[in-house]
C-alpha cells in the first residue's frame, strides 16, 4: 500500500508471503503525519513544488518494485508525462495502455498534494497485478531483481505507448556494416537511429534510450567493421578488488570501453576471411539519452555459486562527464546525479531502497518502502549502490 505517513520502524528486511489481500503496511511507533498547506490549486507547477516524501509499502519481498517505482517517479520527464496523461494524445495503438494507466495513478498518488486527500492510503496492487500479467516471470513472492524489473517495465510500458506500434522488423532492410571512416559513421549511425525510431518511438525512448558502437578488428586481417545497437541502461563490470579498495565509477566505465579479445569460437565472422577469427571488440557510446541508467554489475558466477561484489564503488553526484566514452571530439556530456538504487544483503536474502534528490532543494531522501528519512549526500556512496539514475544537463 502507499501511505503518506512517514514510519519511524520498519526495518525488516523480510516478512512472511502474504496474499494480495493480506498487503498492508509496515509501521513502527512513533508515525507521523505530513502537515499539508491548504488551498492548493491542483496543477503541475505546485505538485513540483514540493517533496512529500510519500513511500510505497507492499510486501517486502517486493521490495524491488518499490525502490525502482520511486527512482522513476523522481524521473522528472517521466512524471510529469505520467502526470497529465500525455500519452492519451500519443496514442496510435487500439489497445487499451492498461499499464501505463496504473503507473500514472500510482505516481499521481505520490505527487498529489489535495489537502483533502492527504491521509489517504492508495494501494499500488492493481499496477503491480497488471504487470505480473503482462510478465509472468515475476508472479509470485519470491525477491526479484531490481535491474530486471526495471528494463521490463519500461519495455512494456514502451509498447503500450509506442507512437510506431505497426510497423514491423522484417519490413525493414538488413542493417548494413560501417567502414571505419568518421563521417560514414556518422552518417550510417544517424540512419540506424532514424531507422529504429521508425518502429520504436515514445517518451521511454525519449528519455531512456541511447546508441551503442560496435568496433570489431579481425587480428588476421586487419579488417575493420562497426554496427550500431540501442540501450536503455549500461550494465557496468565492477573492479575486481577486495572490499576496503574500493573503485570508481570512472573505472566501471573504463572496464565497459575497454578493448575485449574474442577467440575463433566467440568472434562473428570476418567479412573478408569469410570465417571466424580472432579479433578484438570495443565498445563506446554514440548517441546519449537524456537519463542514463547505470548497472553496477555486483553478481558474478564463480565456479560453484553466485557471487555478490562489495566493492565500495565512488560515482559523482554532479557534472559527471560521459564524453570521453563517445565519439571522437565530441565535447563534454554532462550528467547529474538524481537517484539511486542501492542493494543490501546477499545474493538469496536481500533488499532494495531507494534515495532520490527532492525536488523543493531540501537535499536527499532514502526510501526503505514504508519508512523515509533525509540523508547526507556522504551517505549515498556506500558498497549497497546498485542503479544509478543521472539525468542530462540542458
Amino acid at each position: 500500500m502507499l501511505d503518506r505517513r512517514v514510519g519511524a520502524g520498519s526495518d525488516r528486511l523480510k516478512s512472511a508471503p502474504m496474499t494480495s489481500s493480506e498487503t498492508r503496511l509496515h509501521s513502527g511507533e512513533g508515525m507521523v503525519e505530513f502537515e499539508m498547506v491548504g488551498n492548493l490549486a491542483l496543477s503541475l507547477s505546485l505538485w513540483l513544488c514540493f517533496s512529500l516524501s510519500l513511500c510505497l509499502c507492499l510486501a517486502l519481498s517486493q521490495c524491488f518494485l518499490n525502490a525502482v517505482v520511486q527512482c522513476l517517479s523522481h524521473t522528472r520527464g517521466l512524471r510529469d508525462y505520467c502526470l497529465v496523461k500525455a500519452y492519451r494524445q500519443e496514442m496510435c495503438s487500439r489497445e487499451e495502455p492498461h499499464l501505463m494507466e496504473a503507473f500514472s495513478q500510482v505516481l499521481l498518488s505520490l505527487w498529489d498534494v489535495n489537502e483533502e486527500n492527504h491521509n489517504t492510503k492508495v494501494n499500488p496492487g492493481k499496477f503491480y497485478s497488471i504487470f505480473k500479467d503482462a510478465v509472468p516471470y515475476f508472479s509470485g513472492y519470491s525477491q526479484q531483481d531490481a535491474q530486471e524489473f526495471l528494463r521490463f517495465l519500461l519495455d512494456r510500458l514502451h509498447c503500450e505507448i509506442n507512437r510506431r506500434p505497426y510497423v514491423r522488423l522484417t519490413s525493414l532492410e538488413p542493417e548494413p556494416k560501417c567502414k571505419i571512416q568518421p563521417l560514414v559513421l556518422n552518417i550510417n549511425a544517424s540512419a540506424m537511429w532514424k531507422r529504429h525510431l521508425e518502429r520504436d518511438d515514445s517518451k521511454i525512448v525519449d528519455l531512456f534510450t541511447g546508441q551503442l558502437r560496435s568496433s570489431l578488428h579481425c587480428s588476421v586481417c586487419s579488417h575493420y567493421s562497426t554496427c550500431f545497437d540501442v540501450f536503455c541502461d549500461l550494465s557496468l563490470p565492477v573492479p575486481k578488488r577486495s572490499a576496503t579498495g574500493g573503485g570508481s565509477l570512472r573505472e566501471c566505465l573504463d572496464l565497459f570501453t575497454q578493448e575485449e579479445k574474442l577467440d575463433e569460437e566467440n568472434a562473428p565472422m570476418c567479412e573478408r576471411c569469410n570465417r571466424r577469427t580472432e579479433s578484438t571488440k570495443r565498445l563506446t557510446i554514440q548517441r546519449f539519452p537524456q537519463v542514463i541508467v547505470m548497472h553496477l554489475n555486483r553478481f558474478a558466477m564463480s565456479r560453484y555459486m553466485v557471487c555478490r561484489s562489495t566493492v565500495c564503488v565512488s560515482f559523482p553526484l554532479t557534472s559527471l562527464d560521459m564524453g570521453p566514452y563517445g565519439p571522437v571530439d565530441c565535447g563534454p556530456v554532462l550528467y547529474d546525479l538524481y537517484a539511486v538504487c542501492n542493494h543490501s544483503g546477499t545474493v538469496n536474502m536481500g533488499h532494495y531502497t531507494a534515495c532520490c534528490l527532492e525536488n523543493d532543494g531540501s537535499g536527499w531522501c532514502c526510501y526503505n518502502d514504508s519508512c523515509v528519512t533525509p540523508i547526507s549526500e556522504n551517505q549515498l556512496q556506500s558498497a549497497q549502490a546498485y542503479v544509478l539514475f543521472y539525468q542530462r544537463r540542458k
